[in-house]
């Protein structure tokens, strides 16, 4: 059974078949909007499309390598647009790529940094460039960004990775003031660690140390923030803009004092 908060609808997803991206997808078509899921593994995507079908929901699998160029981004905006019915009312700028635990500055080449920079801002400022205006021409539309906590409370390792997200901070910001007064809102959501439930026995995930000291005390779970990213694409934020929710157990913007 769908619930109605977008219906009638319409989103492009990328980086739609795991994790928070899969979330956002199963979210979205459950609250009524039609739906193209984006990503690489055509198997996941058609596993994606089944389980919320069989749901009572609208989607489609679209399959997609963002490389950072305007070629592919702009190829991702117009398959989907014609899947859904000629237009896309909610984008949501959610695929990318991580180089690696414990990466460091010193040990990072030149060709992890371009592929990194390519698949987390380029991809998406273009595929933004090529939705906005039509967006724009329909009478308005939504965008969301996915940053991260990491960008904004440095950490010793990952600088590559934070310093994309906070690009697509800043991007949030300004893409607000360029394209808000046309209707587009442009909004983002910082998550901190999320992850999936680990099965019993298993290690501890290597970034739950991360959310020691918080007050949530534990790591989040990719439906926090889908339903972040229902509220930010609903008529009910639509005051909301140029804005980063923070969904992140209180990581970024909590001191705890230990006794």
């Amino acid at each position: 059974m769908t619930r109605s908060r977008l219906r009638n609808k319409t989103a492009l997803i990328t980086g739609a078949t795991s994790n928070i991206g899969r979330a956002i997808a199963v979210e979205f078509a459950a609250e009524g909007a039609q739906v193209v899921a984006s990503g690489r593994s055509p198997q996941r995507g058609a596993e994606l499309i089944e389980e919320i079908k069989a749901s009572g929901g609208r989607a489609e699998f679209f399959a997609a390598d963002l490389d950072g160029t305007a070629q592919a981004s702009s190829a991702l905006a117009a398959g989907a647009a014609e899947m859904l019915g000629g237009r896309i009312d909610i984008l949501v700028n959610n695929a990318g790529i991580y180089p690696g635990s414990g990466s460091h500055t010193t040990t990072t080449g030149e060709a992890t940094f371009d592929q990194v920079y390519a698949v987390n801002v380029k991809a998406p400022y273009f595929l933004t460039a090529a939705v906005a205006p039509a967006m724009i021409d329909a009478g308005g539309g939504v965008i969301i960004n996915l940053g991260s906590w990491i960008a904004r409370l440095g950490i010793p390792v990952g600088a590559l990775y934070s310093s994309t997200k906070g690009a697509m901070e800043t991007l949030t910001r300004a893409w607000a003031a360029e394209f808000g007064p046309s209707g587009v809102r442009v909004n983002a959501i910082s998550p901190g660690v999320v992850h999936e439930p680990l099965p019993a026995g298993s290690d501890p995930h290597p970034g739950d140390a991360m959310m020691s000291g918080t007050p949530a005390g534990t790591h989040g779970t990719p439906d926090a923030i889908a339903h972040a990213a229902v509220y930010l694409a609903s008529d009910e934020a639509a005051f909301v803009q140029g804005t980063v929710i923070d969904v992140d157990g209180g990581r970024t913007g909590v001191a705890v004092i230990a006794a």
